[in-house]
């Protein structure tokens, strides 16, 4: 009779894992609209924003139940590859193109979307926006590609205007080398001070806003259409770097690294499943690593070593509160993660 319970509860047991593990995937959403996107910003556990094409923005504020979709008028033609949210009525969206096309902007709005502002623009040629993010309401940082052999490093400091760090700050850039604008995360701040910027191969990072900076390599090689895609710092000194190539984007190839050290030095983790392209990143509360890109989702519950794959849907960009996590692509691809 005991070996019997045992058996029971142990078969039980399994049941019970078995459908919690099962759980663990992403539940579509209705986004409103066919347009692609490769931004998104969760503010709080309620209100989330997303940037895309046609001058596109989403927006939720209850959690992913409805949408609204917002456009941002004369912005038609323009595709918002970044976006950050600071709360239901703030949010900056920066729109990726040739600047002397009139494609490179940076847009505010201060009334929940239902009006945007240049805040800055440029016709410099050469300028192409890659990718932004913000220590704070208003205080930001961009990178771009580069321009005279320097990163293009634009920031704000009262969330209006925006300079370009001087080049004689910069380290130099390597022949070719430059960002991808793909999934919105090139760039990431945290604390204070700290940033991040990835270039295909390697990190720029600073401690103090801006002012100086270190550059390192990393184990992603440079090429035209692979390398280094995004970054995401859990903490401080922990972050996760993210990458593949795009037009191989399901072939086996280096995804993931990993740095403890704050980006000076990376390792390399177990290819992420499924294979290919890896374009962002989260590392949720339990310490479960979350990877996406357009070969599919992975999970990591050892930070890299295994890894089980979730599905094979493309998403390009992944953005979380605490345990609320968003994940969007192309042709209103959006999701809710369910764990």
């Amino acid at each position: 009779m005991i070996k019997f319970i045992f058996k029971k509860k142990r078969f039980y047991l399994l049941i019970i894992l078995s459908v919690t593990s099962a759980k663990a995937q992403w539940v579509k959403q209705n986004a409103g609209t066919d347009a692609s996107f490769r931004s998104i910003s969760a503010v709080s556990t309620k209100v989330v924003w997303a940037g895309g094409t046609k001058g596109t923005i989403l927006k939720t504020t209850d959690g992913g139940q409805q949408w609204q979709v917002l456009k941002v008028d004369g912005a038609e033609t323009l595709d918002f590859r970044d976006i950050h949210g600071v709360s239901t009525d703030i949010a900056y969206a920066m729109s990726a193109g040739d600047a002397d096309k009139g494609a490179a902007k940076i847009y505010k709005t201060n009334d929940g979307g239902k009006s945007w502002r240049v805040i800055f623009q440029t016709t410099e040629k050469g300028a192409f926006f890659d990718s932004f993010d913000f220590w704070n309401e208003k205080e930001g940082i961009l990178i771009g590609d580069p321009i005279d052999d320097k990163p293009y490093i634009l920031r704000t400091l009262d969330g209006e205007n925006w300079h370009r760090i001087p080049k004689e700050k910069l380290p130099a850039i390597k022949q070719g080398e430059a960002s991808f604008a793909s999934s919105g995360t090139c760039v990431n701040t945290r604390s204070k001070k700290l940033a991040w910027i990835n270039t295909q191969s390697r990190v720029f990072y600073t401690k103090d806003k801006g002012e100086t900076w270190q550059v390192t390599e990393t184990p992603f090689k440079q090429g035209e259409t692979s390398g280094i895609f995004g970054l995401h710092f859990y903490t401080d000194k922990d972050g996760i770097a993210t990458g593949g190539d795009y037009k191989d984007d399901k072939t086996v190839s280096d995804n993931v690294a990993i740095t403890h050290d704050g980006g000076k030095t990376w390792a390399l983790a177990t290819h992420a499943k499924p294979n290919g392209l890896k374009e962002s990143s989260w590392v949720l509360s339990d310490k479960s690593l979350l990877v996406v890109g357009t070969s599919g989702t992975g999970i990591s519950a050892d930070m890299g070593k295994t890894w089980k794959a979730v599905d094979n849907e493309a998403f390009h960009a992944i953005s979380c509160y605490k345990n609320d996590c968003w994940a969007i692509g192309g042709k209103g691809n959006l999701a809710k993660w369910k764990n």
